[in-house]
């Protein structure tokens, strides 16, 4: 069995899963690059955590495909014999706006809870008996949409509602084996939300979003990527918290400012 730590993070092609996989590598993690489309962009991902000095395990997953997480799984057992840490941050919406409901048909509901509710549990129950082996942790990549009530749509918020309670839920379950947090980012500036809302409507958010907050910033994909890190490899006697990244957004302010509030 290796000696060096083991940690899969879903979704590490871009944005924040990216940045947790390279900050991991960079604390001495090997990793596993997990992707369902973005093959160029895992493989940039994957070469950036090898030059951190980390083994890495490209596998393309979708994480609604049951079958695909055991075998995400299995692969990283038979490479290293070890899995010390789950990053549960494969994620999908629509930004159809949260009070729009007549542009969310139930195929699209569906395929937002299929991945981000419960392909966040297939991963779960595909690595729980070896996390358990090493006493490692798991990170579910949540937002404040799951805490606020407010996001890019109606079944965005209640996807991350359902990951909240689900988080609580394992935290009680798998201690004192495994300690499993949420981070519950406010606005991000990555790629996949300026793709969501368009350039210019992601300028206006951002400034209204600032203005409207006390610490007066987005979140960058390093910052939520550190609060990720910090709950996998320190924060010892913290499991059952979801932790808001969101500027102070939840003290007051104006939370229906950002339509598209969450993650990379």
């Amino acid at each position: 069995m290796t000696e060096r730590k083991v940690a899969i993070v879903t979704g590490s092609a871009t944005g924040v899963g990216a940045a947790a996989a390279l900050q991991l590598a960079q604390r001495g993690y090997d990793l596993v690059i997990n992707y369902s489309r973005s093959e160029a962009e895992a493989r940039a991902s994957q070469a950036a955590c090898a030059a951190a000095g980390a083994d890495t395990l490209l596998c393309q997953a979708d994480v609604a495909d049951d079958a695909a997480c055991r075998a995400m799984v299995a692969s990283t057992m038979a490479r290293w014999q070890r899995i010390d840490a789950l990053v549960n941050n494969a994620g999908v919406t629509s930004f159809a706006g949260s009070t729009n409901w007549d542009a969310l048909d139930a195929a699209t509901f569906h395929k937002i809870y299929d991945v981000n509710v419960l392909g966040m549990f297939q991963m779960v129950r595909a690595c729980v008996e070896h996390l358990k082996a090493s006493r490692g942790a798991i990170v579910n990549v949540s937002s404040i949409a799951g805490s606020l009530g407010i996001g890019s749509s109606v079944a965005y918020i209640a996807s991350k509602g359902a990951i909240n309670a689900l988080t609580l839920h394992l935290a009680r379950s798998l201690a004192p084996a495994v300690r499993v947090n949420a981070v519950c980012p406010g606005m991000i500036t990555t790629r996949w939300f300026v793709d969501g809302v368009g350039e210019a409507n992601f300028q206006h958010i951002k400034a209204q979003y600032e203005r409207n907050t006390p610490l007066a910033r987005a979140c960058t994909a390093e910052d939520v990527a550190e609060a990720v890190v910090w709950l996998v490899d320190g924060a010892r006697t913290v499991t059952g918290e979801l932790m808001l990244l969101d500027s102070g957004m939840h003290l007051g302010g104006a939370p229906g400012v950002v339509p598209g509030a969450a993650k990379a």
